[in-house]
């Protein structure tokens, strides 16, 4: 009968040392592991095995789908109901309503937006922007007069626009006590009376796509000139000129780069008419990012862009704005 203790595999204790048994050596008794090493194999083994217990992913409060459902119900229903009202269907105008209503109104909106813009979902859009300006921040920083910033739309106070401190900044919030849609609130705002009460730069980040209908859109867009202070120019450094006035524009990429009314070719044209020059692109698969500077003065005569179909084919969305 073989020996059972001769058969057993000898390990070396020492982890710096190699074993120097030889044939005919006695077989110590084998030594137990000091318990700190012990501690550090297991704690070792918890982490190959997996993330450890206290390390939980964050949860979002709401999923990547049901937000976007949200939000992209938001828009059919605000486009059913403009059509409502234009058709002078009250009937259907209060069943629309309610329905938005019933959803949460504005307010679930901008909750929904706000949540599309947190970390875990690609955070938010000001961070093109900054990275952008980050070449002309340290002669923003010297300016007694900070550059004066319009968030329409805006979501959060805590973006990388505010965090930067180089903005004043005055924003239009999404959601207003009063009732009312998002173009309301800034179509229906007194026109600025001077210099001072104008802006150097502008910030519509998803918030062009939420208006109902294409000539509302247009409209805005008009309207943006009308609110930037080109005569402030004269006191920036000649590397701020070169890009204030600006408007930050951000929109779902489908709007651009699938729509049937609308591309990127006609998009700048239409913004040429109104004065305004592309600086900066972005394209990423679920937004487009663009920088204007407003350089002449709109050339009215030329505005005439009707609804016209420009990207023919299946699977188009309907995205359109008018101008005239």
């Amino acid at each position: 009968m073989a020996n059972d203790a001769a058969a057993k595999p000898l390990v070396a204790v020492s982890t710096n040392t190699m074993s120097t048994k030889k044939p005919g050596d006695v077989p110590k008794k084998r030594e137990k592991m000091p318990k700190t090493v012990t501690k550090v194999l297991k704690n070792h083994a918890k982490l190959a095995n997996g993330r450890p217990p206290t390390a939980t992913k964050p949860q979002a409060s709401l999923s990547h789908k049901k937000t976007r459902d949200q939000i992209r119900l938001h828009h059919v229903l605000s486009k059913q109901l403009a059509a409502a009202e234009a058709k002078g269907d009250d009937a259907e105008v209060n069943e629309l309503k309610k329905r938005i209503e019933d959803l949460g109104g504005l307010k679930s909106y901008q909750l929904a937006s706000l949540q599309g813009q947190a970390k875990d979902r690609g955070g938010d859009s000001s961070t093109v922007l900054m990275e952008w300006l980050k070449p002309l921040a340290a002669q923003m920083a010297k300016r007694e007069q900070k550059i004066r910033l319009l968030e329409v739309g805006a979501l959060s106070t805590a973006n990388a626009c505010s965090k930067s401190g180089l903005f004043d900044i005055e924003r239009i919030d999404l959601y207003s006590q009063a009732e009312g849609i998002l173009q309301q609130d800034f179509m229906e705002r007194p026109l600025p009376d001077s210099d001072k009460s104008q802006f150097d730069i502008i910030s519509l980040s998803l918030v062009l796509n939420f208006v109902p209908d294409p000539e509302g859109r247009g409209q805005m867009l008009r309207r943006t000139c009308q609110f930037l202070n080109k005569h402030a120019r004269r006191a920036f450094g000649e590397e701020l000129q070169a890009v204030f006035p600006a408007l930050f524009l951000v929109l779902p990429a489908p709007c651009i780069v699938n729509a049937r009314y609308i591309n990127e070719e006609r998009l700048t044209t239409m913004m040429s008419t109104l004065g305004y020059v592309m600086l900066e692109r972005k394209l990423t698969a679920n937004l487009v990012y663009y920088l204007w500077q407003l350089r002449d003065k709109p050339r009215k005569d030329f505005q005439d862009f009707p609804k016209k179909q420009v990207n023919p084919g299946a699977g188009r969305n309907n995205f359109c704005v008018v101008l005239k």
